[in-house]
């Protein structure tokens, strides 16, 4: 294998750790490339395998054993990074290996002899990718920038600092994905625009929107749909084998995974000769019988066409998101494999009304833009800033059950935010911090981050004391809460970092919740506050009938405010939050009398015994 000269000692590569394929590269005077393994190819598959013997192999000699030992082979490790076994029931269903007991917080999964976690099969790829850049830049690789999907959570996140760790890597920044493919085509292509990024991948798609000026990259806003890749595509070519087989030579080879894996193969072939070619030929040997197929490219187009249209929605509610046209749109950056197809490529092109980028290979963009960012984080390249967002909102929960939300979804970060709250009870001296991440109005229908205890707060009557909450996302998507008592300095702080965290497919939900719900959630809050106005108005009314005033009172202004409080009641149970609104106005209106009889009774004892 060929040496490159490299006379820097503090080397900083990026890595594009995939679902299927993971890649490392480097700048090399200031242009980015991607570093091939010992068998001379750039692209390492994303596989661990245990061989029989107990040896540990990675990449193309580990994909081969999944024919022959699925059991013993991991392969798209990193839909399993981050996530507790409850998150992924569907998914480890269409997995070959075992899940160890007592695996319900942190998943541990059982192939050969051994018992890893994901981030720790995910470091052995990631050891892979390191060993690969020290034997070819002939200097030790200890930093690196990784990549992660766009819709990574706080807890993916931190699994995948975890893996780069275990691998022996300080990992200096994690970038989004589609974001690292704009740093590969924007590094000195214009000085400012607004570029759209186009990340058709295996399993996922993805859509940012980002804005380009004097050096800095900002994502303006995300978008995808999780459930939509070129799996989709193989699968569907797939399909149409199978039954084809099944028709020609009355046999159900579906049932056999080494037939499947092999005929999934040749499915791929094809698909990716149409790109180039106007037909190619699906072609199986199995048990001493031949199945072939000619698939044109307009049948291939025909059947995929609702598949490459359902792209085409995120895209126009990301442009949404924004507060962009299409005519807006300056540059289109393509990624992933999926985007060779011509048909994918006439239809971005039409929607954004740009042609889109093809200079680069789509698999490696998102490799190359991570070597961008480690050139930035070197030293090696300058006037280069890089701002991300946060997917889902994240606040906290107040009284009454209600958000209070602080960083709101699409944020730039790093981000800060805070804001001030006040106790709800008399002689409250503690104070719990709920915080949660999701875009409904109530707690109870978002994802709970963390709990924790600000005491010791000095017994004040309700509404008295004042408690500074701030957030604060990092570059990495951390998030670290701070809770301050501002009257006596007392403050309590946490990283958030759950054991797991929400889907991709969870995040995508949340969002369609919170607009498909919009209406229901806002007369939810909008009762949850009333409510917690109508307990306020209620105790210090409570309070009131005990004091010296309320005997002053007629008999008729005393049974016009139990009344009123009756109302309120009743009002409090139902579900119509101006009803309860009403009845509250009616209570102030008619204590009018009490407060004023208490304002005068105060006033007399405090001037018993003075002359004027």
């Amino acid at each position: 294998m060929f040496q490159i000269e490299f006379d820097n000692q503090d080397t900083v590569v990026g890595i594009d750790l995939g679902t299927t394929n993971s890649l490392v590269a480097y700048l090399n005077l200031g242009k980015p490339e991607v570093i091939s393994g010992a068998d001379g190819v750039k692209m390492v598959p994303s596989v661990v395998s245990i061989t029989p013997e107990g040896e540990v192999i990675v990449g193309n000699a580990a994909r081969r054993e999944l024919i022959d030992h699925p059991a013993r082979t991991v392969y798209s490790v990193k839909r399993l990074m981050g996530r507790g076994v409850a998150d992924v029931q569907d998914e480890l269903k269409l997995f070959p290996f075992r899940i160890a007991q007592g695996s319900e917080s942190v998943i541990r999964l059982v192939f050969g002899d051994k018992t890893l976690t994901p981030p720790e099969v995910s470091a052995l790829i990631l050891r892979q990718l390191k060993k690969n850049a020290e034997a070819a830049l002939g200097t030790p690789v200890t930093k690196a920038v990784i990549t992660v999907p766009a819709y990574f959570n706080d807890a993916q996140r931190q699994a995948t600092r975890d893996a780069g760790r275990i691998a022996g890597l300080e990992v200096l920044r994690l970038v989004n994905e589609p974001t690292a493919a704009a740093l590969a085509y924007g590094l000195d292509k214009r000085k400012e625009g607004v570029i759209a990024v186009y990340d058709f991948g295996g399993g996922t798609f993805d859509i940012s929107i980002l804005r380009l000026h004097d050096g800095i990259f900002e994502v303006l806003a995300t978008n995808g749909d999780t459930h939509l890749g070129g799996d989709d595509i193989d699968n569907r070519l797939l399909k149409i084998a199978l039954e084809d087989i099944e028709s020609e030579w009355s046999d159900d080879v579906s049932h056999s995974g080494e037939a499947v894996q092999t005929l999934r193969a040749a499915v791929i072939r094809a698909k990716e000769a149409l790109s180039f070619a106007p037909s190619a030929l699906i072609e199986f040997d199995w048990n001493g019988k031949n199945y072939h197929r000619e698939i044109t490219r307009e049948l291939f187009e025909n059947l995929i066409r609702d598949i490459i249209d359902r792209t085409l929605g995120p895209c126009r509610d990301c442009m949404k998101d924004a507060g962009v046209t299409a005519e807006q749109i300056d540059e289109v950056v393509l990624v992933g494999g999926s985007t060779r197809i011509p048909m994918v490529r006439s239809a971005v092109e039409v929607l954004f009304r740009a042609r889109p980028h093809t200079e680069l290979n789509p698999d490696e963009v998102v490799a190359l833009g991570a070597a961008v960012q480690a050139g930035i984080l070197a030293g090696t390249v300058e006037n280069q800033l890089l701002l991300d967002v946060t997917p889902l909102s994240l606040g906290i929960e107040i009284y009454g059950g209600v958000v209070s939300k602080i960083i709101h979804r699409n944020s730039t970060i790093p981000a800060s935010a805070g804001e001030t709250f006040t106790t709800g009870v008399d002689g409250q001296t503690n104070v719990l911090i709920h915080v949660v991440q999701g875009e409904r109005e109530l707690a109870k229908d978002c994802r709970s981050l963390a709990r924790f205890d600000l005491k010791g707060i000095a017994p004040m009557p309700a509404g008295m004391a004042r408690i500074e909450v701030r957030f604060l996302i990092d570059a990495n998507g951390i998030l670290n809460v701070t809770a301050r008592d501002a009257r006596t300095g007392l403050e309590q702080s946490m990283d958030i970092k759950p054991s797991y965290g929400l889907t991709d497919e969870q995040v995508e939900a949340m969002i369609e919740a919170s607009i498909d719900n919009a209406e229901a959630d806002y007369q939810a809050a909008q009762l949850a506050g009333a409510r917690v106005d109508a307990d306020a108005i209620l105790m210090a009314t409570g309070k009131a009938q005990g004091d010296q005033a309320w005997l002053h009172l007629t008999d008729g202004e005393r049974k016009e405010i139990s009344e009123a409080i009756n109302r309120v009641q009743l009002a409090y149970h139902g579900q119509d939050h101006n009803v309860l609104r009403a009845q509250i106005d009616r209570l102030n209106e008619v204590t009018h009398s009490l407060a004023e009889e208490m304002m005068n009774t105060a006033v007399r004892g405090a001037l018993k015994g003075t002359k004027v």
